[in-house]
């Protein structure tokens, strides 16, 4: 591995004493996760502990004034800085915000030459947005805080998951994030089976509130299907709230159809059952859905989206039979909206959560 010496911002090489800091954590993080890293980077612990602290934070500091406007398709909430750039955007009856902060670049160079650099983190309010709700109390703490926080967010947690990310188990020796399999081998090695849900790949019970105690199934552990991958980011992981049946309520339904048509959140792209181009009103964090298999008119995938990749492509990452797992690269069709391919095509709905 070369380690590329880069300057600071006068031009001139950085001090003796950085580069050696960045050096040794190269080598150390190089043994133990270089798949991690070069999927995601940096993350607040990977960044050079040298830099000045404006340099790894939000444009808007707390005690920073900001401006509010408001705008339609889909009704929402735009904060911007002193200077006029947004800093963060809420969207009418949503609980997924898209926050500006460091930039970071996502990589899968097994599957992709592409990357996804971005400057957008996606976090969760306690509660759906509703115009207005910046007057009240909770919520400029709450914006002062999102601004500086760097622990994983909606995009991270979901490179948690891709091929050769490693395992790590909490203190109750559940595995909770690592490279997933899509499900086990099908009898007769004809394909790979669905139904690998959060609760699978865990291999924990759970009581949801609409359908009571649900086993995992052994065969599944370690496994996710498209949708049970979307549960296992946002529920499990991040705290939404979770539903065991197909049925409206208060957290996300099992299956991609449903959380699709009945969902919680604000359905920005609504299915008109063809082939859609809104990718104008996406914003990453946003669930996609999608047609795919032949013969069934029902939306039948569903992943979520990234933004622009480093080609000028929308980008979205999903669990998939081909792919075996998570990805956002390209075995078993290119995981883009825009390009033609076999999703670009199928593509249909998006709903903002």
């Amino acid at each position: 591995m070369k380690l590329r010496v880069s300057t600071n911002t006068t031009g001139k090489p950085w001090p003796r004493w950085v580069r050696m800091t960045v050096l040794l954590g190269v080598i150390c993080v190089s043994g133990a996760g270089a798949v991690y890293v070069a999927m995601q980077e940096p993350v607040a612990d990977q960044l050079p502990k040298a830099l000045p602290l404006e340099k790894v934070t939000a444009s808007a500091p707390a005690g920073a004034s900001f401006r509010f406007d408001r705008l339609d398709g889909p009704p929402r909430t735009v904060v911007r800085d002193a200077n006029g750039a947004v800093v963060a955007t809420m969207t009418d009856g949503a609980r997924t915000v898209a926050l500006t902060g460091p930039a970071r670049s996502f990589k899968e160079p097994a599957f992709t030459t592409a990357a996804v650099n971005t400057t957008v983190w996606v976090r969760l309010l306690d509660q759906p947005w509703e115009a207005g709700a910046e007057k009240a109390q909770w919520f400029r703490p709450w914006l002062d805080k999102v601004l500086t926080d760097q622990s994983p967010d909606v995009l991270a947690v979901a490179m948690e998951y891709l091929n050769g990310a490693p395992a790590e188990k909490d203190a109750k020796a559940v595995r909770f994030r690592g490279d997933a399999q899509f499900g086990p081998v099908a009898a007769g090695g004809a394909g790979r089976l669905e139904q690998s849900d959060f609760l699978d790949y865990l291999g924990l019970t759970w009581t949801f509130p609409d359908a009571g105690a649900r086993k995992p199934k052994p065969a599944h552990l370690g496994a996710l299907d498209c949708s049970g991958f979307v549960r296992m980011v946002y529920g499990y992981r991040l705290g939404y709230p979770l539903l065991g049946t197909n049925e409206a309520g208060q957290g996300l339904p099992r299956r991609a159809f449903a959380i699709a048509e009945s969902g919680p959140g604000a359905l920005v792209v609504p299915n008109r059952r063809q082939r859609t181009t809104e990718y104008g009103v996406l914003q990453p964090g946003d669930l996609v859905f999608f047609e795919v298999e032949q013969g069934e008119d029902q939306l039948d995938h569903a992943g979520i989206y990234l933004g622009l990749d480093s080609d000028g492509h929308h980008r979205f990452v999903s669990s998939r039979e081909r792919a075996n797992g998570p990805t956002f690269g390209d075995l078993g069709g290119t995981s883009l909206l825009d390009d033609g391919g076999m999703y670009s095509r199928g593509f249909r709905a998006a709903r903002r959560i």
